[in-house]
């Protein structure tokens, strides 16, 4: 039995599938999670986006995308559509500012080589163009082959590698006494350099990047940090 099991973050480039290229052409930060792959040779999509009216008519327009599907729901879950010919209900938007959708793809997903190749996905970010892979894999050896995989079609950069210990299974926000918004919150403001010195964006830009309201990024921030400074310093 391999007792090695590593999580893997790395960056992919190159892959022109729906969602790269629509986060290129709307410059907007897409989060998706792996997509299932039919028998047909078509992929199912889940993911979601900050609220943009482009990104949905991006998506529409790709001819590679087929039922696509907007949720811009309420905490009762009202107004969702279907993108194309659907009626949205105003009073149904999102309070968090973020748009979930579903569709089908026709086209490839690199994400498949990097899965026959060993890597177990937990979640993919799309933006500008590049994608981020988080997952894990058993042993160095099973992590080469990944990279091959990836480098057989597209451009991959190896971003981090770190042991998976019993105590670390799932993803940061299950291994850190931190909530996923609050995990969200803390890695796109270490992403556009809100915690550089000097810094280099400000809130009110990490919350539209989000989604969210400055007082609520601000508030994820704060109890995102307290949580994991309770365990760095007991």
């Amino acid at each position: 039995m391999i007792e090695e099991c590593l999580v893997v973050e790395c960056r992919v480039t190159g892959d022109d599938c729906p969602l790269a290229a629509a986060s290129r052409e709307v410059g907007i930060r897409i989060e998706c999670t792996p997509p299932q792959a039919r028998a047909d040779g078509n992929d199912l999509l889940h993911f979601s986006a900050p609220a943009s009216d482009d990104l949905a008519a991006t998506l529409d327009a790709d001819d590679r995308i087929r039922y696509l599907h907007r949720s811009r729901g309420g905490r009762d879950g009202r107004g969702r559509h279907a993108v194309g010919g659907g009626e949205s209900d105003p009073a149904g938007t999102d309070p968090t500012g973020r748009d979930d959708y579903r569709c089908l793809s026709k086209a490839p997903c690199v994400v498949h080589d990097l899965t026959n190749a060993g890597l177990v996905v937990e979640s993919i970010t799309y933006e500008d163009g590049a994608e981020r892979y988080v997952g894990a894999v058993v042993g160095y050896d099973v992590l080469q082959g990944v990279l091959e995989a990836a480098g057989d079609t597209v451009g991959v950069t190896l971003e981090r590698v770190y042991p998976l210990g019993p105590e670390e299974a799932g993803t940061p926000a299950g291994r850190w006494d931190v909530t996923p918004r609050q995990e969200t919150a803390i890695r796109t403001a270490l992403d556009m350099g809100y915690f550089a010195v000097p810094r280099e964006t400000t809130a009110s830009e990490v919350a539209e990047a989000i989604g969210i309201s400055k007082s609520a990024f601000l508030e994820r921030l704060r109890r995102g940090q307290a949580g994991l400074f309770r365990q760095v310093f007991g």
